[in-house]
């Protein structure tokens, strides 16, 4: 069982089942969605996924087929869903432990944000400051 939440906690929710590979999304949408260079997501089974405070759940839809849930009071994306699927795609920046899940691979490379590298070796802190 895996847990999390949104960043003012009026949203929480618990995975009973495994969550899937994980996938790191920078495509214009996930990109702007989330204010950051990319999006890391993973599936979830919908038979699998139990919230709470669905009454702050807000949802955008970015396409035609797809809805993006988020807390209408802090703003933290939590899942996103496209019809007709019997899975959600949990955003795994508001799990509160480790999903278990392996990285699979950066998508949508073709609208990364020109500012981002992958595999660029970058200097690594445990906390803001910077030197």
């Amino acid at each position: 069982m895996h847990t999390g939440s949104c960043l003012c906690g009026a949203i929480r929710y618990r995975v009973n089942g495994p969550i899937g590979d994980i996938v790191h999304c920078h495509c214009v949408t996930c990109r702007k969605a989330h204010a950051a260079a990319f999006s890391s997501v993973a599936a979830v089974a919908d038979s699998d996924f139990e919230l709470q405070g669905a009454d702050m759940l807000s949802h955008y839809r970015s396409s035609p087929d797809k809805a993006r849930y988020f807390c209408a009071s802090c703003g933290s994306q939590i899942y996103a869903k496209r019809d007709g699927t019997a899975h959600l795609v949990l955003r795994l920046g508001t799990l509160d432990d480790d999903p278990q899940s392996t990285e699979r691979c950066h998508i949508w490379l073709s609208e990364k944000a020109p500012w981002y590298q992958l595999d660029q070796h970058l200097a690594e802190y445990d906390c803001a400051e910077t030197g």
